[in-house]
């Protein structure tokens, strides 16, 4: 087994190969001036059981295609199997033609990286779910939920706590949240009338006066969802307001946004690289090299990953 780092998850790749107790592939990436993308494998992989980490985060496209390089890199060089370990898949938003004359952009992903020669996909908390078959390759999901929960369980939360979903697609998984916290679920109904990151909070359905308030989702870009859910569950008396995200996306103004929200904490994980206090006090980032150390392990050595998951998750 040998694992390399890709430029947009050099930090998390480094941390599994730590918590596994083996070295990191030697590799390099080089950008040159006029765009183009250059990757080199600087040691021997030959019939060897390779694990390229590679967060699809910004920049997107560039980081898309040094996968894509990376895969086709390892297959000329004679490795017996590439497992692609995404973390984070941006273009999982893509999953649907929800109007006329658009691309069903995660599927075309899908595609390029079956067709480079990638022989299976590790990632974590898609958008949908269902984007797993539109693979024709092994698809091994996993999920935060977990990490995330474990983390609230320690801090001891109180027990009058409703977990409250954006909108009604996160929904089935916020029920999930809450079995594992034992609270109660609420769900808002938003509606997104542009392409422009800004979605109308419209109402919130379920008790949450004088409750604790946990809002959950896989993910957040400019951080305005969360913040208009927060204030809507203000409004409507709900006393602590945290919220937890699997990926922190977190664009040109999203750290600001969440400072000067309702919500008291916002938990990330590190499936997308930050730098070094560009998130401020309250956004907390919680490690799932764990996870993906785990089910790298199962992955080579031919065991279960649902293990790593509580029942009926």
């Amino acid at each position: 087994m040998k694992i390399f780092a890709g430029s947009a998850s050099h930090k998390l790749a480094k941390a599994i190969c730590e918590y596994l107790k083996i070295e990191l592939g030697d590799s390099e990436t080089i950008n040159f001036s006029e765009g183009n993308i250059f990757v080199r494998i600087k040691e021997n992989v030959r019939g060897r059981d390779i694990f390229i980490v590679q967060s699809i985060c910004y920049p997107v496209n560039d980081n898309f295609m040094e996968l894509l390089f990376w895969i086709d890199a390892f297959k000329r060089a004679s490795a017996d199997q590439v497992t692609v370990v995404v973390p984070f898949f941006s273009y999982a938003k893509g999953d649907k033609k929800d109007e006329p004359r658009v691309s069903i952009r995660a599927r075309v992903c899908a595609d390029a990286i079956e067709v480079t020669g990638a022989d299976r996909v590790l990632t974590m908390d898609l958008h949908s779910p269902q984007i797993q078959g539109f693979f024709k390759i092994p698809v091994d999901h996993l999920y935060a939920l977990p990490v995330i929960c474990d983390r609230f369980k320690e801090e001891g939360m109180d027990n009058d706590l409703v977990v409250v979903s954006p909108d009604l697609g996160f929904g089935k998984q916020a029920r999930k949240y809450a079995i594992q916290l034992s609270a109660s679920v609420a769900i808002g109904t938003k509606e997104r009338p542009r392409h422009d990151e800004r979605a109308e909070i419209l109402q919130v359905i379920g008790e949450v006066e004088g409750k604790n308030a946990l809002i959950v989702d896989d993910f957040t870009i400019s951080g305005r969802s969360l913040v208009e859910v927060a204030k809507v569950l203000e409004r409507k008396g709900a006393c602590d307001i945290q919220a937890a995200v699997t990926h922190g996306v977190l664009s040109a103004g999203a750290v600001e946004r969440i400072n000067d929200s309702p919500i008291r904490k916002l938990i990330i994980t590190d499936t997308i690289e930050h730098s070094s206090g560009e998130l401020g006090e309250k956004i907390e980032v919680l490690s799932v090299v764990p996870l993906f150390g785990e089910a790298i392990l199962s992955i080579h050595e031919r065991t279960s990953i649902s293990r790593l998951f509580p029942p009926g998750l």
